[in-house]
């Protein structure tokens, strides 16, 4: 039990210099007040192109994951409902095995690497991991604007987005929006 409070602890102590670190990102990517259902994606006719950091060997872009389904949860270190989204997609990824790419993509600044892995390695994420780029933190990026964090949108095997949820996304939720 000790050792459970140290590391409950220490993720506490990572999470509020992480908010702190990165105040101007939590600026970009405010909570919302009441979660919105997920949704199709309207315009989900052209591929997003999109290439970000990976935090290990793997590449995380378009060119890399064509022809994959891809889970893609937008998150941050220092929010709950972001730790909560990986662990879901924890679990989904190891029923789903190689069938379905997942990728946490943290909304944070380049700077905070050390603690983005740091959050992978406590969470047990070993699925594709990367920060993305400054296009995506701004905005301007091909997945639009992340009014809040988590967001999670789902990409079909040609890369084109066909669901996209604003907040805590369940696995079911997720689940059902996956191209066959």
């Amino acid at each position: 039990m000790v050792g459970w409070s140290r590391s409950f602890s220490w993720l506490f102590v990572a999470a509020l210099a992480s908010g702190l670190a990165s105040w101007s990102c939590v600026a970009a990517a405010p909570e919302p007040a009441e979660a919105p259902v997920g949704s199709s994606v309207e315009d989900s006719h052209s591929p997003i192109a999109y290439a970000f950091e990976s935090l290990d060997a793997r590449p995380v872009s378009a060119a890399a994951l064509r022809g994959k389904v891809v889970v893609m949860a937008f998150v941050t270190t220092g929010n709950l409902a972001s730790q909560a989204q990986m662990n879901f997609l924890i679990a989904m990824a190891k029923h789903d095995g190689e069938q379905v790419a997942y990728v946490m993509a943290a909304a944070e600044p380049k700077a905070n690497r050390e603690l983005i892995e740091l959050y992978r390695s406590k969470l047990g994420v070993t699925f594709l991991a990367a920060i993305v780029d400054d296009e995506t933190l701004a905005g301007r990026g091909g997945f639009g604007e992340l009014d809040a964090v988590p967001t999670t949108v789902v990409l079909d095997r040609r890369g084109r987005a066909v669901w996209k949820h604003v907040g805590l996304a369940k696995a079911d939720d997720i689940r059902a929006a996956l191209p066959r």
